[in-house]
């Protein structure tokens, strides 16, 4: 896509799932790009997957954490250069019903799935100001609608949303794009991991056939190829958006 080779990449939670296979679609589109994970050995596994592609570095943080979020920026900086994309992808979720969730599964919910975007996209902000740039965070689905069992994850969603419109009114006069991604079911790790509690692959099935108009879950690499076009020349002109991509779930929640 046009406007991607030699941008400098950061993305968080990019060491597996939807994460990993952006870092390795912005590498095909010859970017630079550095991610973060909070699993070291994950990491690890992860560069030594995709080095042979490009130019790729990472450290493990917690983007919950503040000291961790200046870290991940200054050494992106210094790896890249210049932070021209963010892709604010780390995200975390697990189901359970609204009257036994903790205040601390709560917190734990909200602090990396909102309070985490915030921080990091302030300061990568900050640093694209000069010449601009592009930033793009995660939502879901779950953000426009009130999924049952999934009451913090649902919120936190939600707020990306709202937060990426804010971001956008107030970033786009200092030439930095902001949008968001809003992925239906997708086959990752982490969904399969909540599936599997559920019903495994009987349930999948069963969700697929009756809830996905496209009959079908998404892959990774589908809502990789949505951050690339948001990310790239292609999408100049969309700003404030939240992007769904989900087979069609959304047309009849």
């Amino acid at each position: 896509m046009r406007g991607l080779k030699g941008k400098g990449v950061l993305i968080t939670g990019g060491t597996s799932g939807i994460g990993e296979a952006a870092a390795r679609r912005f590498l095909e589109e010859g970017s630079r790009v550095f991610v973060c994970g909070r699993d070291a050995g994950k990491l690890r596994i992860a560069l030594d997957s995709l080095r042979d592609m490009g130019e790729i570095d990472g450290i493990a943080c917690d983007v919950s954490r503040d000291a961790d979020v200046l870290r991940l920026i200054g050494e992106a900086e210094q790896a890249l250069e210049r932070i021209d994309v963010l892709i604010n992808n780390a995200g975390i979720s697990w189901r359970e019903p609204f009257l036994e969730i903790t205040p601390e599964h709560w917190d734990e919910i909200i602090a990396v799935n909102l309070r985490g975007v915030f921080p990091v996209a302030q300061e990568a902000a900050r640093r694209m100001m000069p010449g601009g740039g592009v930033i793009v965070n995660m939502s879901s689905t779950n953000g426009f609608g009130g999924e049952e069992d999934y009451a913090h994850y649902n919120a936190s969603k939600a707020g990306i949303i709202l937060l990426t419109r804010t971001m956008a009114v107030e970033l786009g006069p200092h030439g930095i794009r902001v949008n968001a991604i809003c992925p239906g079911y997708i086959r990752t790790p982490l969904n399969e991991t909540i599936a599997g509690a559920i019903g495994g692959e009987e349930f999948v099935a069963a969700y697929e056939r009756d809830r996905i108009p496209l009959g079908r879950a998404g892959t990774p690499e589908e809502v990789a190829s949505a951050y690339a076009f948001l990310a790239s020349d292609e999408a100049a002109f969309i700003h404030g958006e939240a992007l769904v991509v989900d087979g069609g779930q959304l047309a009849i929640m």
